[in-house]
């Protein structure tokens, strides 16, 4: 034992002591300690997402807050049994899919994911487009190309490890939507009422708006994302195994699951919740109800709030664009590509995954193009959002059995609190799509 204020041989070398390793920044402990939860809560925010959330408080004002309070729980619990089945199994659903069930179940999914996803990237460029024309001018198709093909290009040529820390360091570009608070007139009183006293109005807008909301944040392709995400993480880690083979360490890592699937949906849902309030302090409050995008908003923000609300909301719409489309990308290449059996993960060069890494570029290069023809992309991700929504049931359904599922899961079959918190939320999903159906037939 050495004396106080002398140096041991192991904390010297050469007679120096020894440095000791820099503490990383605070923020970037917190990133590296979260993994595809965070991504998959900040993706669902994504322009389309800021899109509805702003129409949202514009024509409701606060009191559609309370979606958020109803929304957190189920969106939790369905992406963390997404995540327990990629971390079980070692496979993502369409995986599982394509092992354990018909493969024209497969066949119908995945072509609905694709089409969905595809538009959804064109409608999210698209508003990005318009978003950085509003800061910088210049004509919205060229930005259109430019953040389409440095999406795709990125996570083809990028290391993967540090194309992750990218995408985490892209979620606090969701910030920007807290910031624009402080540009608001906000009535906190009527905010807090709006978010803890539910008032439902018997109207057929109203009942349309809680679906949309139901749609945007309880969406296929992040349990897509998540689960191959959790089978990435293992295949990265030569220390992780598939549970269901090495069953040591898992409840240490439904523990980080869990934990980390909160925080990213929490964060998503905050983000939410600033922009319901952010629109119904400003739009709403103004009259102007008629906003139908998110490009619009900011916009509409400069002279209600000011311009710097505008270059606010307008570079968070640019941040989570730039998170989302990759994660919309992926997960139609992890669904084409495990379905298929292919070799499939972004840790993957190209050469070793040219079929993965096809699927993807396809996706990002259609979403591209569709901005080039006639097709409304604003009008197209209203049907996209239609399509996910029709899909998102049959997704969580398969999902909760598959959760149940002795060859999927072994002895982790998830039951309890969490199982049937999956139930609530794929039913609370399967009303919306009810409900949206009666919409169109009146």
């Amino acid at each position: 034992m050495t004396q106080q204020g002398t140096i041991s041989q192991d904390d010297e070398h050469d007679g120096a002591p020894a440095l000791q390793p820099r503490r990383q920044p605070f923020i970037s402990r917190v990133l590296k300690a979260l993994g595809p939860g965070l991504i998959t809560g900040a993706a669902d925010d994504d322009p389309s997402g800021i899109g509805t959330y702003s129409q949202a408080g514009a024509q409701l004002g606060y009191g559609i807050g309370w979606t958020m309070l109803l929304t957190f729980p189920l969106m939790t619990a369905i992406q963390e049994i997404s995540a327990r089945v990629g971390r079980v199994s070692g496979h993502g659903i369409a995986g599982n899919v394509c092992r354990h069930y018909p493969a024209w179940l497969l066949v119908i999914v995945v072509a609905l994911l694709f089409i969905a996803n595809t538009v959804n990237i064109a409608a999210d460029l698209s508003a990005m487009a318009d978003a950085t024309r509003l800061l910088i001018g210049g004509p919205a198709i060229l930005y259109v190309v430019l953040f389409g093909v440095a999406s795709v290009v990125a996570q083809i040529f990028m290391n993967y490890r540090r194309y992750v820390a990218v995408l985490k360091w892209l979620t606090l570009s969701l910030f920007a939507y807290v910031a624009a608070l402080a540009f608001a007139k906000v009535s906190w009183t009527q905010a807090l009422a709006g978010v803890l006293l539910p008032r439902v109005t018997l109207s057929a807008d109203y009942f349309t708006t809680i679906v949309a909301i139901l749609g945007t944040t309880i969406s296929p392709y992040l349990f897509f994302w998540q689960a191959s995400q959790e089978a990435e993480e293992q295949r990265v880690d030569a220390t992780k195994h598939p549970l269901i083979k090495r069953h040591y360490g898992a409840q240490r890592e439904f523990s980080r699951i869990r934990a980390d699937t909160i925080t990213g949906m929490a964060f998503s849902n905050v983000i939410a919740l600033s922009i319901i309030v952010t629109a119904a302090a400003t739009l709403h409050a103004a009259g102007r109800t008629d906003i139908q995008t998110s490009a619009q908003a900011a916009e509409a923000l400069r002279p209600i709030a000011g311009p710097f609300a505008e270059v606010i909301f307008a570079l968070g719409i640019v941040g989570t664009g730039l998170l989302a489309i990759p994660v919309l990308a992926g997960a139609t290449a992890y669904a084409v590509s495990e379905g298929r059996r292919w070799p499939v993960g972004l840790t993957r060069k190209p050469t070793e995954a040219i079929a993965f890494y096809s699927v993807l570029a396809l996706s990002g290069g259609i979403g591209i193009a569709l901005n080039f023809t006639p097709i409304d992309p604003i009008a197209a991700l209203y049907w996209s959002a239609v399509v996910n929504g029709v899909l998102a049931v049959p997704v969580m359904v398969l999902l909760m059995f598959m959760a149940r599922h002795k060859e999927v899961m072994g002895r982790f079959v998830i039951g309890g609190w969490l199982y049937w918190l999956g139930w609530l939320s794929t039913a609370a999903m399967a009303l919306s799509v009810i409900a949206m159906g009666i919409g169109f037939l009146l």
